[in-house]
């Protein structure tokens, strides 16, 4: 029956009839090309491969007419069955089960997915629901040169063939994996941008049929299934698929054997070669391990108002929260509660200021307004660097229910005049200069760094207000280098002395703070040029110039010694015999040590001058060797600096 239909089609040409496939060619008028040349495209691995394609070599016969009109793209996934016949009718291989096939049809991604030659060129000329016949010559099948796909063994390779396609479905898909084992077609979206990740939990309608349409499991019925994403509590590639899927989006996600695994949903996997899983993503809870090492975790109770996390008080803002303390006992002891012990209002703080600990203030800037979240916080960002209230004991995890019930942005400076906001900068510039007391330096550079950057867009009107200006913008510089080199980041400490010394190449205190941060990164000569050269400028300086050549001298000695030593010895043993690193009488040089000089720096504010905990380190490759050498710093005295 099939070859009666087929000689009659060919023969009476009708609409079943053999076309020629043959490389096409775009007429383009000349004087368009003239005056639009068009960028040369380069040839992908398939574009390279179609061009064997020869007059005759592949032609095309519609069996069945397809619906639609979107015909398969690169990127599309294609399924279909394929039964490969001789001229003779004679069947070499199918898809189909009745014809001794698996029954599971054909998935490739077009452009990505290695197919013979023939289907390549062939199945983008499909629809969907349309059944095609292809005659194949040997070399755009199997026999091609390089062919990327294999055959199996006895098939005719050399023989011109007949390719019978049911082109099943094509749609655009979302390829999760690059070997092609997890992919995703999308059937409703779904909202927002948000999607799931470990540690959180996922709620979801799933079930799932192998490759064949046979039905393996059904949970749509009851409760959505619940799962911790990231803890190997549903199949590999299911989890791999269900992580790229948003609130509310349904899919189906094709999933190969490799990435299979066994679990609740699936028990046995032996002899499943693939599943289709039906996803409806119902709901997911944002759970956070806000450290990344599991000590740190914010759970989502309620959702927020918003979008994640555009809508989250990420900057600096002034927040009004109820909170209830708790410790991580059994009866879940309250230690403190807004709503109890603060009369019913609630907590109002301003977030980057330090005022509350450092793991409430961590979460609470991943809140939405009208969102309740459990945060879980290890001692070391709760209550041991902070104030401890009298119920928690010293170094006890605590639990805090936060609800965020609103936050003010911090205010813009758009409209103001040039003395509003001044003063707005004042307050900015002394809350900065707190924490910097508080030895808080990552908090207090932001405060300098946010109006530095908010400075861009502010313009003086008159001589008065730029010298005012610049005189301020000089001084955040300054401060932001005070906190690189308390952090021990000398570099960049150089750097924010640099943008002052360039727009004033004799500014007194940047020259200072840039032969502080000098001699903090071993560059002595740096640090010597820039100290003599603030003598040159002004002569009242002498007496502190003279004692920072006096610390710079010691340090620099100090630092040559121990070269001395640390090499003594290196090439005047016997051949073969290197001196060891700790070869060093360390305690020879800590009585050689210089006593402390405690003696003020050059800037004048002394409100703020301080004197660090520890010393910086020092970034250079002596330090490196000998630790020591950091305490030295602190003995000269140089481990201090002035906040402006």
């Amino acid at each position: 029956m099939y070859s009666v239909i087929w000689q009659i089609n060919w023969n009476s040409g009708a609409s079943c009839q053999f076309l020629e496939f043959q490389e096409k060619m775009a007429v383009v008028d000349e004087s368009e090309q003239e005056f639009k040349p068009q960028k040369k495209k380069i040839d992908s691995e398939d574009d390279k491969r179609k061009k064997k394609i020869t007059p005759g070599s592949l032609m095309k016969a519609l069996i069945r007419p397809g619906s639609g009109e979107k015909h398969p793209t690169d990127g599309d996934q294609v399924i279909y069955h394929c039964t490969v016949r001789t001229l003779d009718g004679v069947v070499v291989e199918s898809t189909r089960a009745q014809i001794g096939g698996n029954g599971i049809p054909k998935r490739q991604v077009l452009g990505k997915s290695k197919m013979i030659l023939g289907l390549l060129e062939g199945i983008p000329t499909m629809l969907n629901g349309e059944v095609a016949m292809f005659k194949v010559k040997p070399e755009l099948h199997y026999d091609e040169e390089d062919c990327p796909v294999s055959s199996a063994d006895g098939f005719p390779k050399d023989t011109e063939l007949h390719f019978e396609i049911e082109l099943i479905d094509c749609c655009k898909v979302k390829v999760i994996t690059e070997d092609l084992g997890v992919i995703k077609k999308v059937t409703q979206e779904g909202q927002g941008w948000e999607q799931p990740r470990e540690p959180y939990e996922i709620k979801a309608w799933i079930s799932a049929k192998s490759g064949d349409g046979k039905l393996i499991f059904s949970h749509t019925e009851g409760e959505p299934f619940f799962f911790t994403f990231g803890k190997s509590e549903v199949t590999k590639g299911l989890e791999m698929g269900i992580g790229t899927m948003s609130r509310g989006e349904k899919a189906v996600i094709y999933v190969d054997k490799q990435y299979i695994t066994q679990g609740p949903l699936i028990p046995l996997v032996e002899g499943i070669a693939e599943v289709h899983f039906e996803v409806e993503l119902v709901h997911f809870v944002q759970v956070r391990d806000v450290l990344g090492d599991g000590r740190l975790i914010k759970r989502r109770i309620r959702d927020g108002r918003g979008e994640f996390p555009m809508d989250c008080p990420l900057q600096d803002s002034l927040l009004h929260i109820h909170y209830k303390g708790m410790l991580p006992n059994e009866e879940k002891t309250v230690f403190y509660d807004t709503r109890v012990d603060n009369n019913g209002h609630p907590l109002e703080f301003r977030s980057g200021e330090g005022l509350v600990p450092e793991g409430f203030e961590m979460c609470t800037r991943l809140m939405l307004p009208g969102e309740i979240a459990l945060v879980t916080c290890p001692p070391d960002y709760a209550y041991d660097k902070f104030h401890r209230p009298d119920k928690v004991p010293q170094g006890s995890y605590i639990h805090w229910e936060i609800e965020l019930l609103h936050y003010e942005k911090q205010k813009d400076w758009t409209g103001m005049n040039f003395r509003q906001i001044m003063d707005e900068v004042e307050k900015i510039k002394g809350t900065g200069n707190r924490l910097f007391k508080e030895s808080k330096y990552e908090l207090a550079k932001a405060k300098y760094d946010h109006v530095l950057r908010e400075f861009n867009h502010v313009n003086p009107q008159d001589d008065d207000e730029g010298k005012e200006f610049s005189e301020t913008r000089n001084l955040l510089n300054l401060n932001v280098a005070a906190c690189y080199l308390k952090m021990g980041e000398s570099r960049k400490s150089l750097e924010a002395c640099n943008k002052v010394l360039d727009a004033n190449p004799v500014h007194v205190k940047a020259l200072y703070r840039r032969g502080m941060a000098y001699m903090s990164a071993g560059d002595f000569e740096e640090a010597r040029a820039d100290f003599n050269k603030m003598m040159t400028i002004d002569k009242s300086s002498e007496s502190t110039v003279k004692a920072a050549l006096l610390k710079l001298n010691k340090e620099e000695q100090e630092v040559h010694l121990r070269a001395r030593r640390q090499f003594k010895g290196l090439f005047d043993k016997k051949p073969g015999v290197i001196a060891e690193a700790d070869d060093v009488d360390t305690q020879q040089i800590s009585s050689e040590m210089p006593e402390n000089d405690n003696r003020d720096g050059l800037d004048g504010d002394r409100e703020y001058l301080l004197q660090a905990n520890a010393p910086p380190p020092r970034a250079n490759l002596w330090s490196r060797l000998w630790p020591t050498s950091r305490r030295l710093f602190t003995a000269l005295g140089l481990d201090r600096c002035t906040i402006l």
